[in-house]
């Protein structure tokens, strides 16, 4: 079985194909590297530099995917105050495109990457797959928007899919100078001997889950959780102060943050319910945030190391 991937040299995109790898499948990527990097791909994977918004069908028709996985979006919060059009051309136009394709040359399913960022301020916690859609971001209703173009394709075309709602995903790759994550960027700036800036006074919560379990969710996603929307979280409730004690424990250094007013946009407590993806897919996040963090910490260090060398 082949599984094309967009948006596969990205950070989460990436352990999506050595995770189907794997598991034996077959994997094509097609990423236009404005946040990719080449070296994330394993050399064997066929690899296509290409924008989700441009025409693919050459590659569809060439390919013959059994299955897609798509990843390829904009995914800064931020970013997407600064330019919210880009987020729609992004994460609407580009699925759209790729619906289109999967229609045309008769993929069997597409598993969508979505975001908790489409629930908004919880009215409840934790946050299951019900909770009302209120998304504060540009880039949240873009992939709020996503989801509702696939369910019409699903109904007119009969088109099978599975919406992976993301929490907060951190580990290895993650760009700290692009998507943003707050770990990436703790990290970076503990292994440069700066002090790293903390925005709100640090009680805000998140459900940080590890991209290898994100990884594993996909690739169940492929034969299981058929027409469902599923939050892919750890169901836990994490500051960005427990967040910070953690790093200060891996590295042994002690962190003192600079402190900035709130952003806009930021969600003050988000953790997700994850019992429905357990059910549908088969599935459980296996690496506690301890864990995680210390692969993470260590990819960083061995990077740095690299960077030092080179």
């Amino acid at each position: 079985m082949k599984v094309l991937v967009t948006g596969g040299a990205g950070f989460i995109g990436s352990h999506i194909v050595e995770a189907l790898v794997d598991s034996q499948y077959e994997v094509v990527v097609v990423d236009n590297l404005v946040t990719g990097h080449l070296k994330n791909i394993p050399p064997h994977v066929r690899f296509y530099q290409q924008d989700v918004r441009g025409n693919i069908d050459d590659l569809f028709a060439k390919e013959e995917p059994d299955f897609v996985i798509h990843q390829a979006a904009q995914v800064s919060v931020s970013h997407s105050f600064i330019d919210p059009l880009y987020d729609c051309e992004e994460n609407i136009i580009g699925t759209l495109n790729i619906l289109q394709a999967c229609v045309r040359h008769n993929v069997k399913k597409v598993v969508f990457a979505s975001t908790a960022a489409v629930y908004g301020n919880p009215v409840y916690l934790p946050v299951d797959e019900a909770h009302p859609l209120q998304p504060i971001s540009f880039y949240g209703l873009s992939k709020g928007h996503a989801e509702k173009c696939i369910h019409i394709f699903a109904e007119t075309h009969h088109l099978d899919y599975s919406i992976l709602r993301y929490a907060n995903v951190y580990g290895p790759r993650q760009d700290a100078r692009g998507e943003a994550g707050v770990i990436a960027v703790f990290i970076e700036k503990l292994i440069q001997g700066e002090s790293p800036v903390m925005f709100g006074d640090g009680k805000q919560t998140r459900d940080f889950i590890f991209v290898k379990d994100v990884a594993r969710a996909n690739v169940a996603a492929l034969t299981n959780g058929n027409r469902e929307i599923l939050n892919i979280g750890t169901g836990q409730e994490i500051s960005i102060l427990e967040i910070i004690e953690q790093l200060a424990t891996i590295t042994g250094k002690p962190i003192l943050p600079v402190l900035r007013p709130g952003r806009e946009g930021d969600i003050r407590s988000s953790v997700l319910q994850n019992d429905r993806a357990q059910l549908m897919l088969q599935w459980s996040p296996c690496h506690s945030l301890q864990k995680g963090l210390l692969e993470t910490v260590h990819y960083y260090q061995q990077e740095s190391l690299a960077g030092m060398r080179g």
